[in-house]
Formats: structure tokens, sequence, C-alpha cells
């Protein structure tokens, strides 16, 4: 919300999910931040919108964790629409998101406007229309997960998109691979994005890990995140096709530069070198299955 206030992108969606913070945040945080926010938002995005191109949106989109993620408004606002939007997160999330949009109408009408046929089903933990699903279930047990998608017409057959933004790390390696392999044993053409940690055995990461842990929040899956070839193995070892990874360093250079010269002239920048290294401790990984050569 912070980044979008400040103009690194647009969200006009966000202001309805997250409140403005009163204080304005340290810069040294904030700038380091704020950049790989704004890589991690265009790069995940840039791949979305291939797949959404490639399929001719005759497809479905399945956001992992999805939280307050406001996709789904911001790819109807560019006529960018799958078939059908499906977000999955922990019953408390999702209820929490339910109430946003059922008391604001910026977000509620875009839903209404996309939907046809039956009434629309919605209660406090589950919302179901016909181009957007919203599901409370526990991803570490995919057989739930499965029923649950599927009572909101999830269809296997249709080219799927799976997308998971730092949600994987915090699975055991054995629950995320289970996830995987579901995935690509469930969808005969099917992309996996996975945004997350990566490098996380030098000594950067091993502070990344212990900040984290001083704040209570345990990376269970962070063996997982030794580096880009651990994580494309990952893909590869439980039923993807295809696999690359790259860090987030390498995404930001391949960012329109243009646009990267204006976010860099928003907030000063003097500690490139500790930027540089937070960008190389996060990557972009996609995996692919294409049993119609898409």
């Amino acid at each position: 919300r912070f980044a979008v206030s400040v103009g690194y992108w647009k969200d006009p969606y966000i202001q309805y999910f997250v409140r403005q913070a009163k204080e304005r945040k340290a810069p040294e945080i904030n700038r380091g931040k704020l950049a790989r926010y704004y890589a991690r938002v265009h790069g995940v995005s840039y791949l979305i919108k291939a797949f959404l191109k490639k399929t001719e949106c005759n497809c479905q989109i399945v956001n992992l964790g999805a939280g307050m993620d406001t996709l789904f408004w911001r790819l109807k606002d560019e006529n960018l629409l799958p078939r059908k939007y499906f977000e999955v997160d922990f019953p408390m999330i999702v209820a929490r998101k339910i109430h946003n949009i059922k008391s604001k109408p910026p977000l509620s009408k875009p839903i209404m406007e996309s939907h046809s046929g039956d009434s629309l089903l919605i209660d406090s933990h589950s919302l179901d229309s016909s181009r957007y699903a919203i599901v409370g279930a526990d991803l570490r047990f995919s057989s739930d997960l499965e029923e649950k998608l599927k009572k909101h017409n999830l269809d296997i057959h249709l080219p799927t998109l799976l997308v998971a933004e730092c949600v994987l790390v915090y699975m055991t390696p054995q629950q995320s691979a289970n996830l995987l392999k579901w995935a690509a044993s469930t969808f005969p053409v099917a992309m996996f994005i996975n945004y997350e940690q990566v490098n996380m055995t030098d000594r950067f990461g091993q502070i990344m890990i212990e900040n984290l842990q001083r704040r209570q929040c345990n990376l269970a899956g962070v063996e997982v995140c030794r580096s880009l070839d651990s994580q494309r193995e990952r893909l590869l070892l439980n039923g993807w096709e295809t696999a690359r990874a790259i860090d987030m360093m390498k995404v930001y250079s391949f960012l329109p530069q243009a646009d990267v010269k204006r976010i860099e002239g928003l907030e000063f920048l003097d500690e490139k070198e500790l930027f540089e290294q937070l960008m190389q401790h996060y990557c972009i990984c996609w995996a692919s299955k294409d049993g119609s050569n898409l």
C-alpha cells in the first residue's frame, strides 16, 4: 500500500484491503524493499500476462495463499480475465477478504459485472461467482484443496496457471513437494509461478532467517531455498517438465529501463550494495507442463 501511495506502480484496489500506515518507514528499509516489491509485482505480472495471452484467456488461474491480493480486479480492468480466477487461503484470511468485498462497492461491483448464470454464492468462508472464487483451505492438505476447488467449478482440463508468492517457504519441504506434485499430476496443461527466498545458506541469508525468527516467523521450507538450482530441482522432481529460476536482481535488470529510472527517482538509495544483496536473496521460478504444446 505504501509503495502504491508513493507511485511505484498503480493499484486502485489495495486501499480497500490495507489501511495506510500512519508513520513513514525508515528510508533504508523502505527503498530496498519497495524496489524489490516493484520487481516482484512486475516480474510475476509479466509471466501471468504471457500465459493469458498464450491461452487467449481460455484458462484458469489459481492464486495459492492469495491473502489480500488484488490481481483479479486489475486483470478485469485490463480486459484480461481468465475463464475463472480462484484464490485460496486460510479460512480466517478468506473471511476477512470476503467481509471487505461485501462492504466495499468498488470491490463487489466488478465481481457482479463479470458474473453470469445462477445466483452468486457467498458465505463467511467462501465466495463463488462464474468468474471469481475464494476458497478457504489449508494448502498443506491437497486432497482437501482439490475437493473445495472442484466444488467451485475448477476445470482440470483447462490450461491452468498456479501462482504462489512467499507461500511454499512456510510449508515443510514434504508439504510443498506434495502440493507441487498434486498440481503437476492434476492438470495436463499447466504453469506454476513461485516467488520466494533463495541463496539462504550464506551469511546474508542467515541474518534474514535470524531476523524473522526474532519476530516468531519460522521458515519451515527454507532448506529448499539454498540456490536457484535447488529451486529448479524441486519443480522437476515433482512432475514438472521444464523449470527456470532467476534472482530478483536479474528480474530488475530485465524491466523497462525508463520505468526503473523513474522509480529510482522516487526515493534516494545510497546503499546500492545492500540493495543488490537483498535482490539476490529472492527469486522467481516458473515451471510448465504442456500436454498440448502451447
